[in-house]
């Protein structure tokens, strides 16, 4: 006997992927709520995380206090001294008992009544330990402060065009041991004439920074072993091309790992030009960072001026 196909199960696209600025729809792969629960929990916003704690929280000691004020209703009060035997009154029994609180005012006084307060006491105190260690890891989670120019450059250094980018450390504490790497991800033809992205690292004239405390510029040599060399703005929008640049170092702060990265564009590339200088001379002697002139960039037609 034959079978019969399977009818596939429509899950809707999923909008929210951003890669070098171009968004991305996800489709047939189902998402279930507690499906990453701990990914959620940790990639969420500040106040989603503290709002989505609260309406658990409130919607669980509802949900008891439904149950107490059920059984009442029924003619077996299951809490003692409830002024006015109302859904209001049992949910602050019910907020007080998930919380562990216990005033002693209203308490359990039938064997219904224990049997609820002392399942809710165990979620309250299950979600108690749960809630703490989300805190804990979200703020003991290391997160880096590397600034990241918006554009990449196509420049010359000692001669020779190179590829420039540039990031500083926003903390200005230091990372030891860090170290760079620059990406490039491209659409390829193959010999069966499938189109694939692939990913090439691109070899740097120094990848790695004993101590990166302020800025550091990275350098990538275009010349004959360069992917890129003999293309231009032109050849890498056929090739859709991407440009990663990847950071990683030890902060010596936390004494953690620290990463960072920044995915550019063909688009953010700019042609015979240099980044702004940032570190000047001070009147008293001393080096002088402006930040506000991090992210500009000057044409080689005004340098030669």
């Amino acid at each position: 006997m034959a079978r019969l196909p399977q009818r596939r199960r429509h899950v809707p696209p999923v909008r929210g992927i951003t890669f070098a600025g171009r968004q991305f729809e996800i489709k047939g792969l189902e998402r279930h709520l507690f499906g990453d629960f701990y990914y959620r929990a940790m990639t969420t916003s500040w106040p989603r995380f503290f709002l989505s704690a609260a309406v658990v929280y409130l919607g669980c000691a509802a949900c008891f206090a439904l149950l107490f004020w059920t059984v009442a209703r029924l003619g077996y009060p299951p809490v003692a001294n409830v002024q006015t035997g109302g859904f209001l009154d049992h949910f602050y029994f019910s907020v007080e008992t998930l919380a562990t609180v216990g005033y002693g005012d209203m308490h359990p006084q039938t064997q219904v009544g224990h049997i609820l307060a002392t399942v809710e006491i165990f979620l309250g105190t299950m979600s108690i330990a749960i809630l703490t260690g989300l805190v804990f890891a979200r703020f003991s989670r290391p997160s880096a402060q590397i600034l990241f120019t918006q554009k990449l450059v196509v420049s010359r250094y000692d001669g020779k065009p190179v590829l420039m980018a540039r990031f500083a450390n926003a903390r200005h504490n230091l990372i030891s041991d860090a170290t760079a790497k620059l990406w490039m991800t491209r659409l390829e033809t193959n010999q069966e004439g499938a189109r694939f992205r692939r990913f090439h690292e691109l070899k740097l004239e120094r990848s790695e920074n004993p101590l990166f405390a302020l800025s550091w510029t990275i350098f990538h040599v275009i010349d004959e072993n360069s992917l890129l060399f003999g293309l231009d703005a032109a050849a890498l929008e056929v090739l859709d091309t991407n440009l990663i640049v990847t950071v990683r170092g030890l902060d010596e702060t936390s004494n953690d790992d620290m990463h960072a990265r920044k995915i550019y564009s063909y688009r953010d590339i700019e042609w015979q030009a240099s980044f702004a200088d940032i570190l000047t001379p001070s009147a008293d002697g001393a080096l002088l960072m402006d930040y506000s002139a991090f992210h500009e960039t000057v044409p080689h037609n005004r340098l030669t001026k």
